[in-house]
């Protein structure tokens, strides 16, 4: 959340009308969606699981389109909430070199995370829309969709991996700190404990 709070206030101190605020803004907007409909799938995909245990062991009767809808789901939620997660910067990074390297490096290094992350996600956009088009004629049998609706969590995740990429690294650029790392801040000295 610290992290959070420190994009939202770098891209305040831009200029009001800058169109890297406006973006930013939308971006927000759209992070704080892709959370709560993660967590929306996370108790979907819960309960389905729950009504097919329940159908299965109780009532002798499981029904075939709970398993496939839940994997469905978890897949939504999975790669909504990995974008959340690189705008958030809890993706993977550079961690341990920030730790032995020189204050000067740490922005450079992030910038190199972030391109990996963009990379990655232009990568899940340009396969995942090759995989839908290729498994869109077929039907997944328990619900009667196309084929293709299995890979566009994959598809949209992506899109929204590589958008968050690229606004932390516009944002960089424009001197906001988007790498403010809670784990780097000094901890303060605890009181010492008397015994007894």
């Amino acid at each position: 959340m610290a992290d959070r709070n420190t994009t939202r206030k770098g891209a305040a101190s831009l200029a009001d009308t800058s169109p890297l605020r406006r973006f930013s803004a939308i971006l927000s907007r759209l992070c704080d969606l892709s959370l709560y409909l993660a967590g929306i799938g996370l108790v979907a995909m819960t309960a389905l699981v729950a009504y097919q245990v329940f159908s299965r062991f109780i009532l002798n009767a499981s029904p075939s389109w709970t398993e496939t809808s839940a994997i469905m789901v978890m897949s939504w939620f999975i790669f909504l909430g990995a974008a959340v997660g690189v705008r958030e910067n809890f993706h993977m990074g550079f961690d341990v070199l920030l730790y032995v390297l020189p204050q000067g490096s740490k922005g450079a290094l992030r910038t190199v995370s972030d391109l990996v992350a963009l990379a990655f996600g232009i990568g899940m956009v340009w396969y995942g829309a090759k995989l839908v088009g290729l498994t869109w004629q077929s039907t997944i049998p328990a619900l009667g969709l196309p084929g293709g609706f299995d890979y566009l969590p994959l598809t949209a995740g992506g899109a929204l991996i590589s958008l968050f990429s690229l606004e932390r690294m516009m944002l960089r650029w424009a001197g906001v700190d988007v790498d403010k790392d809670i784990n780097l801040e000094e901890v303060p000295e605890m009181p010492a404990v008397q015994e007894a």
